[in-house]
């Protein structure tokens, strides 16, 4: 097997397939230490990546132009590596099954490509024993080499918070595991370089695979519990952020609020673990039920606004709303498993023209993801309801004033505010305001 002195030196490169969130991040940070080839199947990204830009808003343009990395899309590069990370997305389907065509594609891709002594490790959030079960099996029959004898494979889950300026790549400890003792001592020192938070070594790859998948499934049933309660208040006309501030002055109360929970990870990674269940024969209740509490709330969010619009005396079919924020999450361009194109489905079911403004999304891929027309903000205009439902810092300025141009009937205005970001005091006096 490979040396992390060959690595150290520079003598063998190391790759990181997929540059994505995850693996653009890692190939630039990897590249202050080593050797990076920066691989991925997508030409326009290699040379927007060459030219300095990335899209997704991770590394900033000036530490990607001085990063040492050989960016390409052809796979032959791949044969000088001794240690190739794969990095590629693990989204589910329209049935909310694992798709694991990206995974399993990049694995083909690197069995293809693979020499002997060479150790590939998977950062993509899968299932306990995919690792093992799917990808060792194609490294195999695409190289015709033998995992253990000829190569060996390893899993480190990745823990990017897409952004995030704090809890970045060298600040979280990371996890790192083997299918023997030396693959494991060997990734610990390549990952112990760049990570200053320190590694965290998991006794098999299995138990690393665990444990990413349910850190995720965590969050998202506390944040399944807030959801739930939200909707309970709001029954009773209780204000759920005032509630969780007082709640929160408690020692040991999780600070969780409830919102819209999309993205590539606590979205989707709790049906990663429950599909590995249920073919094992074991029918999760407590998640999947924190699932559907999670994925019902575009539904809950539009229904509220199309009845606070009856309430005001609004007519609703051919009503024009505002909705503000398409990304998954604020202060992101990242458009995956974004939960708020149900709210814009369901509005849309009540013959609601919606008008959809990010400032950050990508407008084509807006159109190609999901058939939505972005707007520029100005467009949004005689509207009778607002919905800001992603809490990019730029809606920060949105005061009474700015909002109230926006409204057919000025006096008449109503703000849905999901992730409570604006000031809820000062609106209410000016419009009819909401917030989750």
């Amino acid at each position: 097997m490979i040396t992390f002195a060959d690595i150290a030196s520079g003598r063998s490169p190391v790759a990181v397939v997929g540059l994505g969130y995850v693996g653009l991040p890692l190939a630039v940070a990897l590249s202050n230490h080593f050797r990076v080839i920066g691989f991925d199947i997508s030409r326009p990204r290699i040379d927007a990546l060459r030219q300095g830009h990335d899209s997704t808003r991770e590394v900033d343009p000036d530490i990607l132009a001085a990063a040492r990395v050989e960016f390409t899309d052809d796979p032959t590069a791949l044969e000088q590596a001794k240690i190739i990370v794969v990095a590629v997305p693990t989204p589910i389907d329209l049935n909310r099954k694992p798709d694991l065509r990206p995974v399993i594609g990049a694995t083909e891709t690197v069995g293809a490509h693979l020499s002997t002594d060479t150790v590939v490790v998977y950062e993509s959030t899968v299932y306990p024993g995919l690792t093992e079960e799917i990808c060792v099996p194609i490294l195999e029959e695409r190289s015709g080499l033998r995992c253990g004898p000829d190569f060996t494979v390893g899993y480190s889950p990745e823990r990017i918070n897409p952004g995030d300026r704090i809890h970045t790549l060298e600040s979280i400890t990371k996890i790192v595991s083997g299918q023997d003792g030396p693959t494991a001592d060997l990734l610990a020192r390549f990952y112990g370089a760049v990570v200053k938070a320190g590694v965290h070594r998991a006794s098999s790859i299995k138990v690393a695979e665990a444990a990413k998948v349910i850190e995720n499934t965590q969050r998202d049933l506390n944040i399944a519990l807030m959801n739930e309660l939200a909707q309970i208040f709001d029954r009773m006309g209780i204000d759920t952020t005032e509630v969780l501030q007082a709640a929160g002055t408690k020692w040991n109360f999780l600070p969780f609020r409830p919102g819209l929970v999309g993205g590539h990870c606590i979205g989707v990674d709790p049906y990663y673990l429950t599909f590995k269940a249920e073919a094992m024969g074991f029918h999760p209740q407590v998640i999947l039920a924190g699932r559907r509490i999670n994925d019902g709330m575009g539904k809950f969010i539009a229904e509220k606004t199309i009845k606070t619009m009856i309430n005001a005396g609004n007519q609703i079919k051919g009503a024009r709303v505002g909705l503000l924020g398409l990304t998954f999450k604020e202060n992101v361009p990242d458009l995956r498993n974004s939960r708020v194109v149900d709210i814009i489905h369901e509005l849309t079911d009540y013959q609601v023209q919606v008008l959809v403004h990010d400032p950050l999304a990508d407008a084509a891929e807006a159109m190609a993801e999901y058939g939505v027309e972005l707007q520029p903000m100005h467009a949004l205009s005689n509207l009778d309801a607002v919905i800001l439902a992603v809490a990019h810092a730029e809606f920060t300025i949105l005061d009474g004033s700015r909002l109230k141009s926006m409204f057919r009937n000025p006096e008449a205005g109503i703000v849905m505010d999901v992730k409570g970001l604006l000031d809820k005091d000062a609106l209410s006096r000016q419009l009819t305001y909401w917030r989750l």
